[in-house]
């Protein structure tokens, strides 16, 4: 029995995996140094392989399936899971990973995967023939954005995405704003949402809850910004141009 192609069957494989063919943990290591040291299979991080395809010469895995397999609780999240669906208007390096347990963040093939601290359990679908590939739903994705958008994203990138998306299910947004009872996230998410009321299919109602939650605290949209504009509906401080915005700043091609 060649291990090498019971192995392809799982994108990503631990020494535990390589195991189950030997029932025997020192035989194991040296198969897995051996098919290391053929080019067959390659390391991602300690205890964790992939194998090379002898077609493209590349790691079988991809990585969205290689986030998914660093811990138990792993799953495709903000950005990353925006350009999973296909919504991303760029190719980003960094791989957003939400996890219970915490990881040392690392580099592959290219990518950094960094390590985001899961705080809902909601919202999150298992992608059925994917090879092990969790991730946010659209509604959960947009939520987690704006949430993190002064630690991960920027305002810029954050509208960006919402731009990207058609349509959004209603229920499942309020499902994931009051799994965070965060009043600030209620105000960012209204603001930032009614401007695409329309497209994304949201009622009145949906941004008359937001108003609801928000409280009598006026805080800035953003850290990043100087200066702006007051909302008073959503009793927040705005850039002055926030549609005409570019990396931060105002784009002088609009």
């Amino acid at each position: 029995m060649d291990v090498y192609y019971e192995l392809l069957k799982k994108p990503v494989f631990t020494l535990n995996d390589v195991n189950q063919f030997y029932q025997n943990m020192e035989s194991a290591c040296s198969a897995v140094r051996r098919l290391l040291n053929k080019g067959r299979i390659v390391r991602i991080k300690k205890n964790m392989y992939t194998c090379i395809s002898g077609e493209t010469d590349s790691p079988v895995a991809n990585k969205y399936q290689i986030g998914c397999a660093i811990t138990e609780s792993s799953y495709i999240s903000h950005h990353t899971a925006m350009e999973y669906y296909g919504m991303g208007d760029q190719v980003y390096y960094d791989i957003y990973v939400s996890s219970k347990t915490p990881f040392k963040e690392f580099e592959f093939d290219g990518y950094n995967y960094c390590y985001i601290a899961s705080k809902c359990d909601i919202g999150i679908e298992e992608i059925m023939y994917s090879g092990g590939i969790r991730v946010t739903t659209k509604e959960r994705t947009v939520v987690d954005s704006i949430k993190d958008m002064d630690k991960i994203a920027g305002i810029e990138e954050v509208i960006a995405d919402i731009e990207a998306v058609t349509y959004l299910q209603e229920k499942r947004l309020l499902q994931y704003l009051q799994a965070y009872h965060n009043q600030f996230l209620y105000q960012k998410t209204g603001y930032l949402l009614l401007a695409y009321q329309n497209k994304l299919g949201l009622s009145d109602d949906f941004f008359e809850f937001c108003r609801g939650k928000i409280g009598k605290s006026k805080r800035y949209l953003t850290k990043e910004m100087t200066g702006g504009k007051y909302d008073n509906s959503w009793k927040l401080v705005v850039p002055n141009d926030i549609y005409g915005m570019k990396n931060g700043v105002l784009d002088d091609s609009i």
